[in-house]
């Protein structure tokens, strides 16, 4: 048995074992899947994904960001660095959610029309390039959450295996600085 480790945010410690188990589950489900084009923000979630998918599948995976107003230039440059050092390939494809007037409302389901536009240009982008699957950074901890965008997720057939790997926010944290990756402090994607 591994030496037990706490992990900031769980209630009990994790066993080393199991922490690794999950990744495993998540680079296994991964490579079942074959290409992928990962929803990348750069946050947390999705700069992890990016980083499991590439070792994993090398360039048959491509990190995509949304080339959006809505997205700060200062948070398309921390991704396009993350991307750089971690090594994985990272392209922009151009999004147009203002374009839609239930956008433009920001009400409490503007994540939803924000995602479906992302999802709908990354279908686009698969059907071009040959890729089977879209994944995405939801992980168990969103699952409990309100959160629009994994209706819009459903709706596209976009796979959370983050999620499906039962790995929390403070778990991917956790296996995040393992690999040397410093992307702990950014923000949630």
């Amino acid at each position: 048995m591994g030496a037990l480790v706490t992990i900031q945010g769980t209630a009990t410690p994790l066993v080393d074992e199991e922490l690794e188990q999950k990744q495993e589950r998540l680079f296994t489900h991964l490579k079942r899947l074959g290409r992928v084009i990962v929803a990348y923000s750069g946050g947390t979630d999705s700069a992890y994904l990016a980083w499991a998918a590439h070792q994993t599948l090398g360039d048959e995976a491509v990190a995509i960001t949304a080339d959006s107003a809505s997205i700060p230039a200062s948070h398309k440059r921390a991704a396009e660095d993350f991307a750089a050092v971690s090594g994985f390939r990272h392209e922009y494809i151009s999004t147009h959610e203002f374009e839609n007037p239930d956008y433009v409302k920001n009400d409490k389901n503007r994540c939803f029309h924000c995602k479906d536009e992302l999802f709908t240009r990354l279908q686009k982008y698969a059907a071009q390039s040959g890729h089977q699957h879209i994944v995405y950074g939801v992980n168990l901890d969103d699952l409990s959450d309100y959160r629009p965008g994994q209706q819009a997720a459903k709706l596209h057939d976009v796979e959370a295996p983050l999620a499906d790997a039962r790995l929390s926010k403070a778990e991917i944290r956790e296996l995040s600085r393992r690999a040397g990756l410093s992307i702990w402090d950014r923000p949630a994607s």
